[in-house]
């Protein structure tokens, strides 16, 4: 009997051909992690579109999660450049666990000296070409400075096509161990069959205080100061993520979807298993370590955290901010994190961020129209094509416009 459901079981978990045919897997042929964690995505999301590369094993040290623009040049982009070249449809791609996490010296990108993630460089191949010419945005706050392209699929309510907006959106299998990251695709599958019941947790700090619920979320760029002037991007104080997580609360208790929102100084922990997740991780004035690794969550269920390093490495390591590679070993489906400074207008904004995976856009499509940047430090954890919600024929609720792109 067992054998005869097999079938139909793999019928039920398989992406449709059309979405299938869109994903891109990376594949680096000197990790034998990276092997097979692509081969398990591939097998099992019925996935044939593929390139091999050689790169430093990210799997075996922190030293190899970071390579060099010309190691770029030359191992990585001749075969992504020929491959994207020859298959049009391309709109994902998927980065596996093996495959390094930043490059440290990109030319005209990323953070002081061209510290970028290397998803998100990936992300913007052909960005900057006359169809879909993106405004790139040099930039100084707090002491960094740092040079990224508007987002844009910001805020938009279409689903993505490569063709449409230009890029592509990066996902990544990853996490402490190989387990961790062919676990990912196991509950994308898991939640397709059954999608996530329970609360989406949004826990403010409530010592930030909070900005006006009404502005947000907040678009890529404010008012220009004078006719002709370029139009500043816009301030996100830590008042407006308490504000967007506000507003997050009020779109989903609009649509009945189960949420919690916390207004207390305390940061929550002890709950039942999450739909989604949104907080300051270890940023929030009240962190409790204990209650973070006490997080659960069911399959389906996507997170993030306003934690500038949260992608730092995909190794286990001791001290230092908050890692959303735990919230991976916890059972969390989708993440995003930062490989360095992202800086808080960089953080996802949980209102579209959750706005759009509870209407039925899939988890890359979710994350990506939060995402005021791209070309910056996001690394985006999870299968890119995982939709556990059916998708909606109305469109997510009037959100600021992109000003300025």
């Amino acid at each position: 009997m067992i054998s005869a459901l097999l079938p139909l079981l793999l019928t039920l978990a398989a992406p449709s051909q059309h979405d299938r045919d869109r994903v891109l897997v990376v594949r680096n042929l000197d990790s034998p992690v990276s092997i097979a964690v692509a081969t398990d995505y591939m097998k099992r999301r019925f996935v044939k579109n593929v390139i091999d590369v050689h790169l430093p094993d990210s799997a075996t040290s922190a030293d190899r999660e970071t390579i060099t623009y010309k190691q770029y040049q030359t191992s990585l982009e001749p075969e992504l450049r020929a491959f994207l070249g020859r298959h049009p449809g391309i709109d994902f791609i998927v980065t596996t666990k093996g495959v390094p996490i930043r490059i440290a010296d990109a030319p005209g990108l990323g953070l002081n000296n061209g510290r970028v993630s290397l998803d998100s460089f990936i992300g913007v191949t052909d960005y900057d070409n006359a169809l879909h010419k993106g405004a790139k945005l040099k930039f100084s706050d707090s002491g960094f400075t740092g040079t990224a392209f508007a987002n844009r699929y910001y805020s938009t309510d279409t689903p993505f096509t490569h063709g449409q907006f230009g890029g592509y959106l990066v996902t990544r299998l990853d996490g402490y161990t190989q387990a961790d990251a062919i676990a990912l695709t196991t509950r994308a599958i898991e939640s397709e069959k059954a999608r996530p019941k329970g609360e989406v947790l949004l826990d403010t700090c409530s010592d930030f205080g909070y900005g006006d619920t009404a502005k947000q979320p907040l678009p890529i760029f404010g008012l220009p100061k004078g006719p002709g002037e370029q139009p500043p991007l816009a301030d996100v104080e830590y008042k407006e993520y308490n504000s967007d997580m506000r507003k997050c609360a009020e779109d989903l208790k609009a649509r009945n979807i189960p949420f919690e929102l916390d207004e207390t100084s305390r940061f929550v922990g002890d709950v039942p298993a999450l739909a989604g997740y949104c907080s300051w991780g270890s940023n929030d004035r009240h962190y409790d370590e204990g209650a973070y690794h006490r997080l659960k969550f069911e399959a389906g269920a996507v997170c993030e955290t306003a934690v500038s390093t949260s992608a730092r490495t995909f190794l286990p390591t001791k001290g230092g901010q908050s890692m959303i590679a735990d919230m991976i070993a916890q059972g969390v489906t989708g993440a995003k994190g930062y490989c360095d400074e992202p800086l808080l207008i960089a953080v996802a904004s949980p209102t579209l961020l959750f706005g759009h995976y509870t209407r039925g856009y899939t988890l890359a499509e979710s994350y990506y129209a939060a995402s005021r940047f791209v070309g910056w430090e996001d690394i985006v954890l999870g299968d890119p094509i995982c939709r556990p919600y059916p998708r909606q024929k109305t469109k997510p609720a009037a959100f600021n416009p992109r000003s300025g792109i």
